[in-house]
This record gives structure tokens, C-alpha cells and sequence, in this order.
């Protein structure tokens, strides 16, 4: 499951970073979170397919996120522990944990159990779970509910407000050709003439942002004579 998006859980900001910067570096969306809290933020947000969750911290610990994560539907967990104490692994392992790795650990080690419980998911077919809605667009993903666009490493991609309403009429309306007039009508202001003659600017633009290759567009591709069409999933890689 390439570019699946992951969420690092530890309230340890060092050991968090590093595990982050890792996964990154080995091609995956990474957000960071100090606990719980900040957890259910990135879920209102943002799809997430695998957690990796350190069972001892402070507050909500790891196997209580861990109950609440299995709720939420099929979603990959990679616990942590420093604990050796065997108990907390059965524990984990019955709450739904995938897997369960002991501080400290190999990162290649790590890498590969996430690997392993990610490919397990795309040979099931599971859906990730989330609290919002995203759909995945060139090199980034975009959530419906937010409107917010994401590069990879879960950062946000600025939109002006027409490149959002453009983005956003696009992606409601997949591999579907939509004219400049389509466009209009579906912003709710046909009489927009100058937002209509700036739609193939606004769209040069998004394709920048969105497209691993511009000059060569396989998200928001042109379709002679008739309009654009959103192909969501495109091209995600070279």
C-alpha cells in the first residue's frame, strides 16, 4: 500500500521524530502525534491507515487508544513498549494490535512489520479508517469534508479561495469531462465571467501543485473541445 498515511504515536518527541522521519524517508504520508488528543485531530481530518502506538503514556495510554482505533473500523496497529513484561503484549494483541514491537528497537525491524500489516489490509481490500473523507489526487490527497489539500508527510497545500472551489468541483465530480460552463454552474455563479476565463490559469496552477509532472497532467487531464476531467487516483508515482 504505497503512500498510505501513518500516524506515530509517543509522547517521547525524539524517539516520535525519528520513527517519523524514517517512514517518511521509505515513501510514506507521516503525521506525529504526543497523544491522544492530537490523534482523534489527525483522524478528523485525514484517512489513516496505520498507527504506530506506544502502549506507556501518560494520560490515555496505548492500549486504550488501541480499543478506540479497533472501533473505528479495519486499521493497521503497530504497538510500542519498553515494558517487557509479556502481559502488556497479550493485552494489546487481544484489544485488535496487528503487531507488537519492544523498545528499543531495529528501525528496519519496525519497517518491516509495517510493511507486513499494510500488505495484509491490501490483500483484504480494507477501506482505512478515518473520520473524514479523502480522496487521492496526483502526489496528494484531499479531504471532501475539510476542503484542505495534503503533500506527502501530511503537510498542508495552501489553495487560493478559487483554486479551492475549482479543486473541489473536480473532485465531486470524478471522471466526469466538465466545460468551463459545467464549472460555473456548478460554483453557483454562471454570470462569473472573469472567474470563467481564469479557470484554465487556475487549472495550470493546481496542476503544479497536484501533478508529478505538469507538462504532463494524469489527475486533472484535458480533454479537447469539451472541458477537463478529474481522475482521482492518477499517477501517484513515477
Amino acid at each position: 500500500m504505497s503512500h498510505a498515511h501513518i500516524v506515530v504515536v509517543d509522547d517521547e518527541e525524539d524517539l516520535r521524530t525519528i520513527v517519523a522521519r524514517y517512514l517518511l524517508k521509505h515513501g510514506y504520508d507521516v503525521s506525529e502525534a504526543d497523544g491522544g488528543q492530537r490523534l482523534r485531530a489527525i483522524l478528523a481530518e485525514r484517512t489513516v491507515d496505520l498507527v504506530v502506538l506506544d502502549i506507556n503514556m501518560p494520560g490515555e495510554d496505548g492500549l486504550s487508544l488501541a480499543r478506540y482505533l479497533r472501533s473505528l473500523g479495519p486499521i493497521g496497529i503497530v504497538m510500542l513498549t519498553g515494558n517487557s513484561d509479556p502481559v502488556d503484549r497479550v493485552i494489546g494483541l487481544e484489544l485488535g494490535a496487528d503487531d507488537y514491537v519492544p523498545k528499543p528497537f531495529d528501525m528496519r525491524e519496525l519497517l518491516a512489520r509495517v510493511r507486513a500489516v499494510l500488505r495484509r489490509a491490501d490483500r483484504a481490500e480494507l477501506p482505512p479508517a478515518t473520520m473524514g473523507h479523502e480522496v487521492r489526487v496526483g502526489r496528494c490527497t484531499y479531504n471532501l469534508e475539510t476542503r484542505r489539500l495534503y503533500a506527502a508527510g501530511g503537510t498542508s497545500v495552501p489553495l487560493t479561495a478559487l483554486e479551492a472551489d475549482l479543486l473541489h468541483i473536480l473532485a465531486t465530480h470524478p471522471n466526469k469531462v466538465l466545460s468551463r460552463d459545467d464549472i460555473l454552474d456548478l460554483r453557483g455563479d454562471p454570470e462569473a465571467e472573469p472567474f470563467s476565463r481564469s479557470v484554465d490559469t487556475r487549472i495550470g496552477r493546481l496542476r503544479k501543485k497536484l501533478e508529478i509532472d505538469p507538462a504532463n497532467p494524469q489527475t486533472i487531464r484535458t480533454v479537447h473541445g469539451q472541458g477537463y476531467v478529474f481522475v482521482p487516483g492518477a499517477a501517484t508515482r513515477r
